[in-house]
């Protein structure tokens, strides 16, 4: 990856709460267009916070997030919805509002004299939808879906900016095992076709295994190991991070492992040793 590359890049990044000023950082991490990278870590390890802090929601207390160059700090709010989507965890399922309406949403950042959207808007929310697979309940309402429908509603909405950042928060908990593989998959293709730089928390190894091209492994705020899946996705990276011991195999002509926790170690967190 080239610098020219990089659409997104957070430097010497540091944030904290009132209770633990030093939850995060110092940390780097950069995305580049046409790629797909995934953050992956245990519960409490900043992903989140990470997430929001490169989506601008989040101030830094130190460091900066650069946008094309831009410190985000810098650019305007309008600026920043157009050219990056954010699709939170919990995404709010119980709206009054149609389907169709809540994809639109999507558009408003870029309804620059208008409250009403154009034609092109409505074509370009109906490409969103079809993408998802939720075009045949356009019209319903959004409080009569289900938590997976309901999520593939606010990525249609998040597709629908067309962006050049996509930030995803666990865009896949609340999915079956195939719509799972449906939305890593055109992640995918998104980020390819459209020179997309999509960044997607996961706790699922194996769908970071086998769609991701880098990984960010998170830690106490840090990054403890980044790169290509078969570099981080180790036994010898991952059971100190996440105090289970793991066997890799390799199955496909990638070559890409498939991660299979097989016991808990006990680690202790000042020494990162293995205790009996």
């Amino acid at each position: 990856m080239t610098s020219s590359d990089t659409i997104l890049a957070a430097a010497s990044l540091r944030y904290g709460f009132p209770e633990r000023p030093e939850f995060l950082g110092p940390l780097d991490l950069r995305a580049a267009r046409g790629e797909l990278l995934g953050i992956i870590g245990p519960n409490g390890a900043g992903k989140t916070t990470l997430l929001r802090l490169l989506a601008g929601l989040l101030r830094p207390h130190a460091g900066s997030v650069r946008i094309g160059g831009a410190d985000l700090e810098h650019v305007s709010t309008r600026d920043r919805a157009r050219r990056i989507a954010y699709l939170p965890q919990k995404a709010p399922g119980d709206l009054a509002a149609t389907v169709r309406d809540v994809v639109l949403m999507g558009r408003f950042p870029h309804r620059r004299y208008s409250l009403f959207e154009s034609s092109g808007d409505v074509e370009i929310a109906r490409r969103a939808m079809e993408r998802t697979g939720i075009g045949a309940f356009a019209d319903r309402r959004m409080d009569t879906l289900s938590g997976g429908e309901a999520q593939r509603v606010h990525l249609a909405a998040a597709l629908a900016q067309q962006p050049e950042v996509l930030l995803l928060d666990e865009p896949t908990s609340a999915l079956d095992l195939y719509h799972q593989l449906v939305v890593f998959d055109m992640l995918v293709r998104l980020t390819r076709e459209h020179g997309l730089a999509c960044i997607v928390v996961t706790h699922d190894l194996n769908l970071a295994s086998r769609h991701c091209d880098r990984l960010a492994l998170l830690d106490n705020g840090t990054v403890a190991a980044a790169g290509r899946p078969e570099e981080v996705l180790t036994d010898e990276v991952l059971a100190p991070v996440y105090g289970v011991r793991f066997t890799a195999h390799r199955f496909d002509a990638d070559r890409r492992p498939w991660i299979f926790p097989t016991h808990v170690r006990t680690v202790s967190s000042a020494t990162r040793e293995e205790t009996p």
